[in-house]
């Protein structure tokens, strides 16, 4: 099938099918929730966007961040910037401080503060953002604290990206995999039967994935199908990965330091990478 005879509905529902299709912490599970065609729904908003692009990330773990997050935050803020939008990744220390000498990163202040509106406020006035997305970000749950997968509190070292998607003039993305992250506020109740102290907070569109890396990779399937360049083959996760250890990331679920996400080694990632290419007519 050539690339202008996909049907992008059915290829949304493929992206959506292949991303939970491991069902690592439960995303299948509560994906009828959703209504379909979210992949495609959110890859048209992104597409369309010519100005800054709010990319919240960086999910706290032990003293420093996951590997989880970052990657796709990095995948997806290449992608856009060569589409024409100016991607601005947003997060806390130490993220921030790793990530900024590459890359646009506005720094937000970690741990609970009295500022956290006004923190987003100014941000979101001085950007004017075409859209605010959050991947792999921890969402406040029901009580305005943070947890991780354990159940246990991160609040003090969480800077608050929440306060962006609430305050937002423009449409709201959230990438998740478990249950914490922001967006999940979208399908409550479905999450009741999962072991997680669930996130409240909702977005205009939430996008799951067994691996939240893999949600941006799902949105660059449809960018590269409406550019016809293949943006998916022109990132290398196993690059990116290198890049965030040396800096001091950690497996979010072994808490190690190395070249993997949620438990998984990184050519987990490469072939749903390869799949998603093959959806869209790129087989080599």
């Amino acid at each position: 099938m050539s690339k202008n005879q996909i049907n992008e509905s059915a290829l949304s529902l493929q992206v959506e099918d292949l991303l939970v299709s491991r069902n690592l912490r439960g995303m299948k599970t509560v994906q009828p929730a959703l209504s379909t065609g979210y992949y495609l729904r959110a890859a048209r908003t992104l597409y369309k966007c010519k100005g800054h692009v709010l990319i919240g990330t960086g999910f706290p773990v032990v003293d420093t961040f996951e590997t989880d997050g970052p990657v796709g935050a990095i995948a997806l803020y290449e992608a856009l910037e060569k589409l024409g939008a100016t991607p601005v990744i947003v997060c806390g220390p130490p993220v921030s401080q790793a990530l900024m000498d590459n890359y646009r990163v506005h720094e937000i202040r970690v741990g609970e503060h009295q500022e956290r509106t006004l923190e987003a406020f100014k941000a979101l006035y001085n950007y004017n953002p075409d859209a605010v997305l959050s991947i792999e970000r921890p969402g406040q749950a029901a009580d305005g604290g943070y947890y991780n997968m354990r159940g246990e509190s991160i609040s003090e070292r969480t800077a608050c990206f929440d306060t962006f998607v609430n305050n937002a003039k423009c449409p709201t993305i959230g990438i998740g995999d478990g249950g914490n992250e922001i967006g999940m506020g979208n399908i409550t109740e479905a999450l009741k039967d999962l072991d997680i102290n669930a996130a409240a907070t909702c977005v205009d569109e939430l996008l799951i994935a067994d691996v939240s890396n893999w949600g941006a990779y799902g949105l660059i399937t449809f960018f590269s199908l409406w550019s016809g360049r293949d943006l998916l083959g022109e990132f290398e996760p196993l690059a990116i990965l290198e890049y965030l250890s040396k800096l001091g990331s950690v497996d979010g679920v072994t808490r190690i330091n190395e070249l993997t996400e949620d438990g998984l080694p990184v050519d987990e990632g490469i072939s749903v990478i390869k799949e998603l290419r093959g959806l869209i007519g790129y087989n080599d």
